[in-house]
């Protein structure tokens, strides 16, 4: 005979088990899971920045992210003030020449540097992948940010922001922000 308490503690542990499998599942990527890999752009008028890389296990698909400032390249007054900018100036064009924006962006804050982020497909050899572009401003400098990745939009964005919440990548931005 079966008795009801064990039952139900069975019944618990079970459905533990799955709200933990769907837990971990759906979490974000954690900042730990990153590689950072050398630059792999050529020099053009900006220092070489930093460039990371998470894998699929660890983010949900493959990413890559290049980041860097561009001190003195911001209007001072307004800072980073529309999509057309963030377009200009955060690098997917070194990814890609050939990049279309999904939709108008949204502000983003990043440590405290505040700016506009945006969603782009790229083509690339072996097909088009999505890939995200972040301007920030303090001041009148900027720090930039791209994005690429084998997921949706959605996914590249969710990572790359919780990325550069990190407290060491934020420690990062800060001293390069204010290393003039």
């Amino acid at each position: 005979m079966t008795r009801p308490w064990a039952v139900i503690a069975a019944m618990f542990l079970a459905l533990g088990g799955a709200s933990a499998v769907t837990g971990y599942e759906l979490a974000p990527p954690r900042a730990g899971e990153w590689q950072e890999m050398a630059w792999p752009f050529p020099r053009d008028g900006w220092p070489a920045g930093r460039a990371f890389r998470c894998n699929a296990v660890d983010c949900g698909s493959v990413i890559e992210v290049y980041v860097r400032p561009k001190l003195g390249f911001c209007n001072c007054d307004s800072g980073v003030a529309d999509d057309d900018e963030v377009d200009r100036v955060a690098d997917i064009d070194m990814i890609s020449p050939r990049f279309t924006p999904l939709k108008a962006g949204d502000e983003v804050r990043v440590a405290e540097l505040r700016g506009r982020i945006r969603a782009y497909e790229i083509d690339r050899p072996g097909g088009k992948r999505a890939a995200v572009g972040i301007a920030v401003s303090h001041r009148c400098d900027l720090l930039v940010a791209a994005a690429q990745g084998e997921g949706d939009a959605a996914l590249v964005r969710r990572a790359v922001l919780t990325f550069l919440a990190a407290p060491n990548i934020k420690t990062w931005m800060a001293a390069t922000m204010e290393g003039r």
